[in-house]
């Protein structure tokens, strides 16, 4: 696991795109694992900017969220479908067909799930995930508990993680209590994934990851069994953590 620090969110958001490009430029078909949240949308900017000069082309790339509300209609402006048009797939060049968002209105989330790890496989699995943290330490909606599921599934989110979503919502009974996400396992299996960690309410999780400890109460900190993983903060909250890396 590599740490590293940048000025603030602007230079952040600008690292992890570069890296997107590089990673599009050197393999068109790529296969990118994206995510939901304040955390990606200066690196999705970012993305579009870089599209509209030509400087990357997403007509073969391929894209899996992580997650998704559930019940959730893929109209409702809550919506991680939603949300990624808005943000990035409605400004550049992907297929729709190529673009992949657990379905918030299936009848049968089990299945779904199933589903939609075959499709990864298929696709030849993510060669990119990108990550945020909760400030539970939760990554996607795989949230703290004795257990972690290794597939996508259904999950009901707690209650820290529904306080937090809705600043989104008109009051916090809107927020859905369950999501679809996928498990560790598609997530542990991406070829390379780099989390930004931002804000003074993440340093506990920062600091959890730089301990070298693992806890299912921390799913983050899981990433460190993974070969490839950068996290990356700025340097206001880097001066905020006790541990150092």
């Amino acid at each position: 696991m590599k740490f590293l620090v940048c000025k603030d969110y602007a230079a952040m958001s600008e690292w992890a795109a570069q890296v997107v490009k590089e990673i599009v430029n050197n393999k068109p078909t790529a296969v990118l694992g994206l995510a939901t949240g304040s955390t990606p949308v200066g690196m999705y900017n970012r993305l579009v900017e870089m599209n509209k000069a030509g400087e990357i082309d997403f007509s073969k790339v391929t894209t899996f969220n992580l997650d998704e509300y559930y019940p959730i209609d893929p109209a409702n402006d809550q919506s991680y479908r939603y949300f990624m048009y808005q943000n990035l797939h409605g400004h550049i060049n992907i297929l729709p067909e190529n673009v992949h968002v657990p379905c918030g209105n299936c009848e049968d989330p089990d299945a779904e799930g199933k589903k939609y790890d075959r499709m990864i496989e298929e696709a030849g699995g993510l060669d990119f995930q990108f990550l945020g943290s909760g400030v539970n330490g939760h990554i996607g909606f795989n949230e703290p508990d004795a257990e972690l599921v290794a597939g996508t599934h259904k999950t009901a989110l707690t209650e820290n993680t529904i306080e937090v979503n809705s600043r989104f919502f008109e009051k916090i009974e809107d927020v859905p209590r369950f999501a679809i996400t996928m498990g560790m396992a598609p997530i542990l299996k991406a070829k390379k994934i780099i989390i930004l960690i931002n804000g003074e309410n993440k340093v506990p999780i920062l600091d959890a990851l730089a301990s070298g400890k693992i806890t299912t109460q921390i799913p983050a900190t899981m990433l460190q069994m993974h070969n490839d993983v950068t996290v990356v903060t700025d340097e206001a909250t880097a001066a905020k953590m006790h541990e150092s890396f």
